[in-house]
């Protein structure tokens, strides 16, 4: 099953993080702290078969120079999605821009913003995508 969801494309592996998102939000609820829904989200996905990786360093490339700067992709989905995990009242342009820059550093396509302090969580989930799909 697992080399099954190797072959998905990023559409198809965000839909199945929305579902496993929703499924997390509904046995817990709002007003967690963020740690919290990326500990389920990711219990979830790999107990769905996909492989994840949490809190992934993501370093910057300036004038050649590796440097890590501190920066941490939340969760990272078959190397193909990063995940954006927040916990607030609302998402704000910054972290979009967040989440925009983590997909450039790391060159991939579609990212998940995922705020789970939401009464219904699926309005809390936007998709950022990094040039096309």
């Amino acid at each position: 099953m697992q080399k099954d969801l190797f072959m998905l494309t990023e559409n198809q592996i965000s839909s199945k993080v929305i579902g496993a998102a929703i499924e997390v939000h509904k046995q817990l609820g709002p007003g967690l702290l963020e740690s919290a829904y990326e500990y389920c989200l990711a219990h979830e996905l790999e107990s769905l078969g996909f492989t994840v990786e949490r809190q992934v360093a993501l370093p910057i490339i300036y004038k050649g120079i590796k440097l890590d700067a501190g920066y941490r992709i939340d969760l990272l989905i078959n190397q193909k999605l990063i995940i954006e995990i927040k916990s607030i009242e609302a998402l704000a342009p910054i972290h979009t821009a967040q989440l925009l820059t983590y997909l450039k550093l790391k060159d991939l396509k579609l990212g998940l913003l995922i705020n789970f302090n939401s009464v219904v969580v699926k309005g809390g989930i936007k998709r950022i995508i990094n040039g096309y799909l």
